[in-house]
């Protein structure tokens, strides 16, 4: 497909250093190289700017998902590949934004980046995993807060067996098959 191709929202859901950001940046520039437009909503950057008036409480992780589900919506429903590197650690709000999207006829794609928790723990790209275990921090996803893993993504990506490029080529070629790349 060209760049007037329609869009979609391409939901990235895992662990904190799962690998989410790396494949998305990957992905991206892939699809950016081949004419896609395509934007990148990073959840760190979204925390900052969309959504710091909420905290990290269930309800609060809810909103941030969706609000973050809607912003993605809107650019994909303007032929935007958008990649959405968000852990969105609830089965029921990461389906409330595949409900929308089916609703409006945007395609929607969501993407287990299923990186085990000690391995992610051993990447600790923030320094999460560090401060939860030195008792600075609670409530982290997949450690003393829940995460409830896709039970049938459109893809799950081990990101701990394979480079981040390699991971972006399977997500490539998933958005290939489905006409959407």
């Amino acid at each position: 497909m060209n760049a007037e191709a329609a869009g979609a929202t391409v939901w990235l859901t895992g662990l904190p250093s799962a690998g989410k950001t790396t494949i998305a940046r990957h992905a991206a520039a892939r699809l950016r190289s081949a004419g896609r437009r395509t934007h990148i909503l990073d959840g760190d950057e979204l925390r900052t700017h969309l959504t710091s008036d909420l905290g990290f409480s269930r309800e609060d992780r809810d909103t941030n998902v969706r609000r973050v589900g809607y912003v993605a919506e809107l650019l994909a429903a303007h032929g935007v590949t958008v990649l959405v590197p968000v852990i969105a650690p609830y089965a029921d709000a990461r389906a409330a934004v595949r409900a929308r999207h089916e609703a409006t006829g945007t395609p929607y794609v969501e993407v287990h980046v299923a990186t085990p928790v000690d391995v992610c723990a051993a990447r600790d790209v923030k320094g999460l995993y560090a401060r939860q275990a030195r008792g600075e921090l609670s409530g982290l996803t997949g450690v003393d807060d829940p995460y409830e893993p896709p039970a049938a993504p459109d893809l799950r990506i081990p990101a701990h067996q394979q480079t981040g490029t390699e991971s972006a080529d399977a997500l490539v070629a998933l958005l290939r098959e489905k006409g959407l790349a």
